[in-house]
């Protein structure tokens, strides 16, 4: 079971190497008050580094500088967090081993995760070491509550709920009532905005089990799709397999529609339905993202060789589409990066 430490002011929270927190709550009382610690960030990069034991990598979709914040509560065996995302974002996610996540979101207009949008009182889930992807609306907020899977099955066992319907291939959407969903989404901010003064661990960890046993036991997996949601999801994932292999390479629209074996119309409405923008969107925004991590990394000697990496050589061009996708200049970035 993965352990989080308890709540000792200056006491850091095992997990990968992360920055360090904007700020943070030492936490008073007694020795079993859960930790909890708050970050802020303006870069994607660094909100996507800042979720403990998490591995994550985002990509801005929306123009404009970013904002995030990030809200963490541990307890045994629990991680509760509450994340705040300014910009429109993709996200590659995979939670911590032996673990199960579900999450909320009482804004779910925009949201999908692999490619499937969210109803009214869809909720998400999928086990820890499962690779998934979301795409989020801009001044988004997510609600995840992970715990440790074998704990919570023994539980489930212990009083009788079945859960057997929890198959790593089942759809990542379930369907509860919208009071469930809003009662559990309180209860996780009510946590997190006590910032750990006074909460028992014991009791809030069987606060959180409770609400999350009380959300699979009345969920139903919601398998509606388009007709065509597994063409299309197919037509997506080969492109971007395609220009996963290609790496730095230039590419044009006219060689992906070859390689999905679709037509440009075809192309064009897989993108706008699995990830919520167009074909040229996705190839000018990822390939901008990836300069921008090149620059923070400090990979390269200069902007024009980190722009060059990803195919741009009108300078003063992919000058303007940085700032306005990112909200500052690609030399902005270079001179704060690791040089």
């Amino acid at each position: 079971m993965l352990q989080h430490s308890s709540g000792q002011a200056g006491m850091a929270i095992p997990g990968r190497h992360r920055k360090p927190a904007v700020f943070s709550m030492p936490h008073k009382g007694s020795e079993s008050a859960p930790a909890w610690c708050s970050m802020v960030s303006r870069d994607i990069n660094e909100q996507a580094d800042n979720l403990t034991d998490w591995e994550q990598e985002y990509d801005q979709y929306s123009a404009g500088c970013f904002f995030g914040r990030i809200d963490e509560c541990h307890l045994p065996g629990i991680q509760v967090v509450n994340e705040f995302t300014s910009q429109m974002l993709h996200q590659n996610c995979v939670v911590w081993p032996e673990s199960l996540w579900i999450g909320l979101s009482l804004n779910r207009q925009g949201f999908r995760i692999n490619g499937q949008t969210l109803g009214d009182g869809d909720i998400m889930w999928r086990y820890g070491d499962t690779p998934f992807e979301l795409v989020t609306p801009a001044d988004c907020n997510i609600i995840s509550l992970v715990v440790n899977r074998d704990e919570l099955y023994a539980l489930a066992d212990t009083l009788g709920i079945d859960l057997s319907f929890l198959t790593p291939s089942a759809c990542p959407r379930l369907t509860v009532s919208q009071g469930l969903l809003e009662g559990t989404v309180t209860m996780a901010r009510g946590m997190l905005q006590a910032d750990g003064a006074g909460l028992d661990s014991e009791i809030h960890r069987d606060l959180v089990l409770q609400h999350i046993l009380a959300l699979l036991e009345q969920a139903s997996v919601n398998e509606e799709t388009p007709v065509s949601y597994g063409h299309r999801k197919r037509v997506v994932d080969r492109v971007r397999s395609y220009l996963e292999d290609a790496g730095d390479q230039p590419v044009t629209m006219t060689q992906l529609c070859e390689i999905a074996c679709v037509s440009r119309r075809t192309l064009q409405y897989s993108f706008e339905t699995i990830l919520g923008i167009s074909p040229v969107q996705y190839l000018r925004r990822t390939r901008l993202n990836r300069v921008r991590r090149r620059l923070l990394l400090g990979l390269d000697d200069s902007v024009a060789d980190a722009a060059a990496s990803q195919g741009f050589y009108h300078l003063s061009q992919f000058s303007l589409d940085y700032k306005r996708l990112f909200g500052e200049r690609p030399s902005d970035t270079f001179r704060a990066s690791v040089h």
